[in-house]
């Protein structure tokens, strides 16, 4: 088959969509099949990428690690003819997204689409956020959904979730793949040595972009306080957000400053090393759809305290290590955490075997072959999906679209009023 993955976040960006595409493409390429992306241009972009379309774009769109990308119909139309595309799989619901609708639409092709986010977490990246603007970014991304001739969700809670919001398109659970000759090869010696971090330490790790939809304080919070009740704790925070300052701050505050390793985004191999050096993982986001993350520590034979939320109750299961309720206190997570360094004997064996066999449900492998699986049946006739209905969802989608569009105008032109009322020093614009 020739599949287009078409996204808004691709390498060299670090990030979970960014993984999860680049996992799926390289898996299908691997398989024998062609695979064209179509992603934005970032910063530091290899020069040389055999099938990779690259998009300008506006780079870190208003504070975030997100890109916008600008149209450029012409070379994208080029290497479309060129590729001749089976399949259009997009990865995101707008920007790049409506690309994706048209061109699937234009080509007659099966129109794919993961749900990878919770969208209506990240309204606060868009100039004035509000409770309206979260409701037509939940329609928007639904309708979109219900555009397409299958939908892949992450986890069994997010296609939950869709079908309650009224998605009605084929819907398949479909995680990311994770390489486990990757994720299980990671040297800890050699990445304790690279952070300068004790050989004797006990470490408590996390992974991922330090956003604030990701729940961090909290996170900090039960980090300082497993660091003070242990004096051998050391916490290593891979990943680089905004967030960042603060949790610096947190541990400044309570002069654990050197008990904090934060080295910054990391791509593999160094971010298989980390993983190898941490003891136990702590992850407390609320916005996830499929805990990626989590499922790398795992292959890596970390055990994992998490919150009872999408994404991570899929992953985190049995002994392979602790799911606490959404509304454990940080002193209760920072124990749960202390808890995992000290498990010993038939505990510490049960928890081996446990994360060896999620490793193994989470391969890659099998993960490629489910979407490749998929991909097949869209390319045989549905009779069971009349083209009104798909028509009718993508006049919904451009609908909300449009309202998405039409209530950020409406607060432009009040940011702008209220700018002049207070005077020719303030420039709304700037907020823009």
């Amino acid at each position: 088959m020739n599949i287009v993955m078409m996204t808004n976040t691709y390498t060299p960006h670090v990030g979970g969509v960014a993984r999860s595409v680049s996992a799926l493409t390289e898996g299908c390429r691997d398989r024998g099949h062609r695979v064209l992306v179509v992603a934005p241009v970032f910063p530091d972009t290899p020069a040389d990428e055999p099938d990779v379309v690259r998009i300008p774009a506006i780079q870190n769109f208003n504070g975030s690690d997100f890109s916008v990308v600008l149209p450029v119909p012409g070379k994208l139309d080029e290497a479309l003819d060129a590729f001749e595309p089976d399949i259009i799989h997009a990865h995101h619901p707008f920007l790049i997204g409506s690309t994706a609708l048209r061109v699937a639409a234009r080509r007659a092709c099966p129109l794919v689409f993961t749900h990878h986010t919770l969208y209506e977490a990240y309204t606060h990246y868009v100039p004035g956020d509000s409770t309206a603007l979260k409701r037509f970014v939940v329609e928007l991304s639904t309708s979109y959904a219900n555009s397409a001739d299958q939908v892949f969700a992450p986890s069994e809670s997010v296609a939950d979730l869709l079908r309650e919001r009224g998605v009605e398109s084929p819907l398949a659970v479909v995680p990311t793949g994770i390489d486990r000759a990757a994720f299980s090869g990671g040297d800890a010696h050699a990445g304790r040595q690279r952070l300068g971090i004790d050989p004797q330490a006990r470490v408590i790790g996390h992974v991922g972009r330090l956003a604030e939809e990701k729940n961090l304080d909290y996170l900090a919070r039960a980090l300082v306080e497993a660091a003070r009740r242990d004096p051998a704790v050391i916490c290593l925070v891979v990943g680089d957000g905004p967030a960042g300052a603060d949790i610096d701050a947190r541990f400044a505050a309570a002069g654990l400053a050197d008990r904090l390793v934060r080295p910054g985004a990391l791509a593999l191999p160094a971010l298989a090393d980390a993983y190898a050096a941490m003891d136990v993982f702590g992850f407390a986001s609320f916005t996830e759809t499929q805990g990626l993350v989590l499922a790398e520590a795992m292959t890596a034979g970390v055990p994992v305290v998490a919150l009872d939320a999408s994404g991570a109750r899929e992953v985190v299961k049995g002994d392979n290590g602790r799911l606490l309720d959404d509304d454990a206190p940080p002193a209760a997570f920072a124990e749960a955490l202390l808890g995992m360094l000290s498990l010993s004997g038939g505990a510490r064996a049960r928890m081996r075997q446990a994360l060896a066999e999620t490793a193994d449900a989470y391969s890659l492998s099998s993960c490629v072959d489910r979407a490749l699986a998929l991909y097949a049946g869209c390319r045989a006739e549905r009779p069971d999906r009349p083209v009104a209905f798909r028509d009718e969802a993508r006049a919904a989608w451009q609908r909300s679209l449009r309202r998405v569009h039409a209530e950020w105008t409406v607060i432009r032109g009040m940011a702008r009023a209220a700018g002049k009322a207070l005077g020719p020093d303030n420039d709304p614009d700037e907020l823009f």
